[in-house]
């Protein structure tokens, strides 16, 4: 096997210089390069360059299971094995500029008496991601481990601030946003939770990640639903039909097999602010988002609600969906976890 020895990618150079060449990592390499950019080994110069450069090319399954290794390695551990928990985390990186749409899907799940470990992070490549909305909202991130229990116990969810559990997270975020475009740290979000749930739900921004995701996942125990709409979108968005892999295998849900009329992507755009999204944000928990912003955020939480019970119809997923939102529960549910 080329450069079998891993100390050999102990500089910069190496690295570099083995991507110019067109060769692949190892999944051993992977964990190694990624523990090191986390440790500190490399200056923001040489990991811009590590991030552009990879990024020029396609992710192997091999090189994403050992980033994925190094990430679990080295994240503050918490352990909430307690509960059945369930994610709803995109990878981001789909260029579209939603709202927040998976963030505001978790909190009608927990208002529907599920348990939910969000895991999130500020907008890169978005203009405003899960972390912002809920920061400008007042909420003040923690990875207390009792304090994450008495959120779930309260609301039913608890918020998991990547950059507070995962080093590396924290080490690339400047770097991330001054490139301001999608990287491989994209893909590795929804990986990295580290509560490590057993429900999870994952939208992906390309359809060969989507393939990735699901080879990797069915070697794990998770109930998952992994997403890809056909137009970029990484959720339900109903502006097209939609990818989907889970245990039961390969999927293409049309927008009319889920109740509902293809709409146009403008009807489901963020805000060009914190401000403005967290506008949106809360008139959809209030139940005065526009028809389009309320389908969407349904279709998602009631996705996430069948993969946890996939024995249960699309349709009765919705209803449990539907009257969490409407019933005002979704936004107690944000309320109790604001304390």
């Amino acid at each position: 096997m080329l450069y079998s020895n891993l100390f050999c990618f102990t500089t910069m150079k190496k690295i570099l210089n083995h991507l110019f060449e067109n060769k692949s990592f190892s999944r051993q390499e992977s964990q190694r390069i990624l523990t090191a950019i986390a440790s500190g080994e490399f200056n923001n110069s040489q990991i811009a360059a590590f991030i552009t450069a990879f990024g020029m090319r396609n992710i192997t399954v091999a090189e994403l299971q050992g980033f994925r290794d190094a990430m679990l390695d080295l994240c503050v551990k918490v352990n909430l094995s307690d509960y059945d928990l369930i994610d709803l985390c995109g990878t981001g990186g789909d260029g579209k500029d939603t709202f927040n749409i998976s963030t505001l899907a978790s909190f009608v799940v927990a208002g529907a008496g599920y348990k939910v470990a969000k895991h999130g992070n500020y907008g890169v490549s978005s203009g405003c991601g899960s972390s912002n909305v809920m920061e400008y909202l007042g909420y003040q991130f923690t990875a207390n481990e009792d304090e994450l229990k008495r959120s779930l116990d309260r609301a039913g969810i608890c918020f998991i601030h990547a950059p507070l559990f995962n080093p590396a997270m924290k080490i690339v975020a400047p770097i991330r946003k001054d490139l301001g475009v999608k990287t491989f740290f994209n893909m590795l979000g929804p990986m990295a939770n580290p509560a490590q749930p057993r429900n999870q739900i994952v939208g992906v921004f390309s359809l060969e990640l989507a393939r990735l995701y699901a080879y990797l996942y069915q070697e794990t125990d998770k109930n998952y639903t992994i997403i890809h709409a056909v137009d970029g979108f990484d959720e339900i968005s109903l502006t097209c039909d939609v990818k989907t892999f889970s245990k039961s295998g390969e999927a293409l849900l049309k927008v009319s097999d889920l109740g509902f009329e293809e709409i146009n992507e403008n009807e489901i755009v963020g805000g060009d602010t914190v401000h403005s999204s967290a506008d949106i944000f809360m008139h959809v928990l209030e139940g005065v988002g526009t028809d389009p912003q309320q389908n969407v955020v349904l279709c998602n939480a009631a996705m996430a609600i069948q993969t946890i019970k996939p024995e249960q119809s699309f349709a009765d997923c919705y209803y449990e969906a539907e009257t969490s939102l409407v019933g005002g529960l979704a936004l107690k549910s944000f309320k109790s976890l604001l304390g």
